[in-house]
């Protein structure tokens, strides 16, 4: 039996409070990590709050936080209409789901709901996924600053919490639900039950054997000692036990020496003394042992749960790529219909959707603009029943969320229908809400010839779009056209499943003063690669439908993929999904990259495989956006097709041998059938160049989602890694039904650590599954 292991002195604490002390005092233990502090008290005491709906929805409902530190409690009252009674009702909400807190009124509820007058006393607690907020206000300001800054210490601290404490932490709550009658016993009914919480089903005898071998009183219930011995049974992990034994030579201990053999020979890491003292300096638990240079065994573990033993490359975790190359030798995390919420047919449009997609780091948002009542430009899909929401309440938002996890540069990609006195309110609203942050002229006192970088862009806001005139008018006294006509955009004239569609080459009425502001990233329609190369400056981008992007970048007979490589050496290139994708579904990223595309422009709305690539692009180089593109996708000599390999810095041939060993606490797919237990297995992918694309997979365990242990081995051949990705799916099979996604997780194939590795998984939303995750055995060498 393979789980997630944990610190055995460390576990041993709280089982033996577990089952003797009330879960009060249990709580308390587990609360050592903010023992004392103020503001957990504070919310383990709890208040009155006002839960805000509507205008006229505005009711009184009781917080607190639950003794585990890891649920918020609160009271609902639903009415039944029959006899008018109202029966209260208790919610929980887990930390783990909420994805932020807001101080005063920064919903789109707060704004429309409530009174500009208690801005101080609002907050609102923001979900992960498509839950709705929870709008809330306080008695006064204090109290919501008290709330506001409590929960995000309580959400912070539990984020930052190891492994080894997390998956603790599940396992006694298990335990905890198990203990139906509260007795602090487990009886066997009971011990089956939790082993059907944690995602394992055994059967009746196996179950009975367990139970006999350590309820050594014969009582008949675990309890004590004897819990602790069902623990040491359920939580060996065999595996483990095999590599550390191969290596600890010494006295059964790894020594410093024993370590330093297994990070040179098994992690093929450059490491030296020094690296394997620090490595027990840091994760061993024995004291004793720490003394003497040694690594336990539970130290070993300690180990291979943090960034160390993880699959993905410390040193990529924070920016570590070349951040002063122009702006088009990047990929760019994009985002195509950014305001919607759902669906582009008849979806919500959402300021929300603009914050959730900037703090996932994505570095190009887009803007539909339409004229509205009242002579207030809009947001929202044109020609649809999509809700608006006004273009200066985006700006606002885009204002506040820019920067909040990426320094460096913003686009704003305008598809403008907006009239003439409408463009010229939208440009006031970009100049004076975005504020010094907007770059309104080139920098420099002479014409540019290149784009700026994404250091030198740090802190600013681009905006994509329509411009009257070149922009080497701005130094030649010729920009004092008032306004004039432009071609519509490709995008904006394309026929989007029985939509109205405009004239291929309809014009559009431009207002000098948005125009004026369209420095770096002007709109211009593609007529061809030799075109572009001839007449557009390099800041004049197009756009391309995927259709039409595919097709430039898959067709090698022409070399147009090679030309489309060298257009975008020299200049931007945007792609956006087909209109006819009416459910927002996405397209496949990769091929655009493969010919440097830069922004790749996806439906953030829609979880899918596409969207979990994107997330895995972007993983790296501190999360901020931007991918430093291979350099032979940058320099003018290359010839690098994706679709017809040839000989080039870009061959780089790899064999990448993978074994997926295990896996730990996988979570349950149905959670409200009480005997859905997974059937995992693993799918390994490749995804880059044609020749790069593979797949392979695991046979499925039979009811164990708990420590489930496969041993298979897996060999892929690379071409090109500067291109490839990886990816892990963990599926639950089914014979009768597509499979269920249970986790997966994807990395650049060159930021992978060789190596025994644990493996973290994703929601299909790109949520951490706390517990969760896989261990693997990689290596990425030289092809012979």
């Amino acid at each position: 039996m393979l789980p997630t292991h944990i610190s055995i002195i460390f576990f041993f604490f709280f089982l033996s409070h577990l089952w003797v002390e009330s879960k009060k005092k249990l709580y308390s233990k587990y609360q050592c990590f903010l023992l004392g502090d103020a503001d957990l008290q504070f919310l383990l005491i709890g208040g009155e709050l006002v839960k805000i709906r509507s205008s006229s929805w505005k009711k009184n409902r009781f917080y607190k936080l639950q003794e585990d530190c890891r649920t918020l409690w609160h009271e609902s009252k639903k009415t039944f209409r029959r006899n008018q009674t109202c029966e209260s009702q208790l919610r929980l909400v887990s930390i783990d789901d909420i994805e932020s807190v807001r101080k005063g009124r920064q919903s789109e509820g707060l704004k429309k709901h409530t009174d500009p007058s208690v801005e101080e006393q609002c907050f609102s607690i923001i979900f992960k996924g498509r839950k709705k907020n929870l709008d809330l206000m306080a008695v006064n300001a204090e109290e919501a600053n008290r709330w506001v800054s409590s929960l995000e210490k309580v959400k912070t601290t539990i984020s930052n919490l190891s492994h080894q404490q997390k998956s603790e932490h599940w396992i006694i709550n298990c335990m905890r639900k198990a203990d139906k009658n509260e007795d602090n016993k487990m009886t066997l009914k009971e011990l089956k039950h939790f082993l059907r919480q944690i995602n394992v089903e055994v059967d009746d005898t196996y179950a009975e054997e367990i139970f006999k071998k350590c309820d050594k009183s014969n009582s008949g219930s675990l309890e004590g000692a004897e819990i602790k011995h069902f623990y040491d049974l359920l939580t060996h992990r065999e595996e483990i036990d095999v590599i550390y034994n191969k290596y600890a030579q010494t006295q059964g201990q790894m020594s410093l020496r024993d370590l330093l053999n297994f990070l040179l020979n098994e992690q093929r890491e450059q490491a030296t003394a020094e690296d394997a003292s620090k490595l027990i300096e840091k994760y061993e638990v024995d004291e004793t042992a720490k003394q003497k240079k040694h690594m336990t065994k539970d130290g070993f573990l300690m180990y291979l749960h943090h960034e160390e033993g993880s699959i993905l490359n410390p040193a990529h975790i924070p920016v570590y790529q070349d951040m002063s190359q122009p702006l088009n030798h990047y990929y760019i995390s994009s985002s195509h219909n950014t305001y919607l919420m759902e669906d582009q047919l008849k979806g919500p449009s959402s300021t929300e959707a603009y914050i959730k997609a900037l703090t996932k780091s994505c570095r190009c948002v887009e803007l539909d603009c339409w004229d509205g009542a009242n002579g207030e430009p809009v947001i929202y899909h044109g020609y649809t029943i999509t809700s608006k929401v006004l273009f200066r309440d985006v700006i606002k938002a885009i204002k506040d969320y820019a920067f909040k996890t990426s320094d460096y540069p913003v686009i704003l990609s305008l598809e403008n229908h907006c009239s003439v006195e409408q463009q010229k309110l939208m440009a006031h609203y970009l100049i004076s809400i975005l504020g010094d942050a907007l770059v309104t002229k080139p920098f420099g006192d002479t014409m540019p010839t290149n784009f700026p970088s994404p250091e030198e862009l740090k802190g600013k806001i681009l905006i994509k779009g329509k411009r009257l005139n070149k922009l080497d008018a701005i130094f030649n006294n010729n920009n004092t056209i008032e306004e004039g006509t432009v071609s519509e955009e490709d995008e904006a004239a394309d026929c989007e499943n029985g939509q109205k569609a405009k004239p291929k080459k309809s014009k559009i009425k431009l207002a000098k003063q948005l125009s004026d502001i369209v420095i770096y990233c002007k709109s211009v329609h593609f007529s061809g690669f030799e075109h572009a190369k001839d007449s557009h400056g390099f800041y004049e981008m197009s756009s391309f439908k995927e259709s039409k992007a595919f097709n430039l970048a898959e067709t090698s007979g022409n070399l147009a993929s090679t030309a489309y490589i060298h257009h975008n050496m020299d200049k931007l290139s945007r792609i956006y999904p087909a209109g006819s994708r009416t459910n927002s579904s996405n397209y496949n990223p990769v091929p655009m990259w493969n010919v440097g595309c830069q922004i790749v422009a996806l439906n953030f709305q829609t979880p899918s495989k596409e969207m979990h690539l994107n997330q895995g692009r972007f993983l790296t180089n501190g999360t901020c956006g931007y991918i430093l593109k291979p350099e032979f996708q940058r320099s003018l000599s290359s010839q690098f097709d994706p679709n017809t390999l040839t000989q080039g810095p870009w061959m780089k041939r790899k064999t990448f041998y993978i074994m997926v060993i295990s896996g730990q606490q996988l979570p349950k797919i149905n959670k409200d059938k009480h005997k859905s237990i997974v059937d995992p297995l693993v799918r390994v992918e490749i995804y880059g160049v044609p020749a790069d694309n593979a797949s392979k997979e695991t046979h499925h365990i039979e009811n164990n989602g708990f420590n489930p242990m496969w041993n298979e081995n897996f060999q892929f051949d690379i071409h090109v890694p500067e291109l490839a990705m990886l990816r892990f799916v963990v599926e639950d099979y089914d014979t009768t039904s597509p499979n269920d996604l249970i986790g997966q997780y994807c990395l650049p194939l060159t930021s992978v650590q060789n190596g025994y590795r644990h493996v973290p998984l994703l929601t299909k939303r790109g949520d951490v599954i706390c517990s969760a995750g896989l261990f693997v055995h990689l290596m990425l060498l030289d092809a012979q």
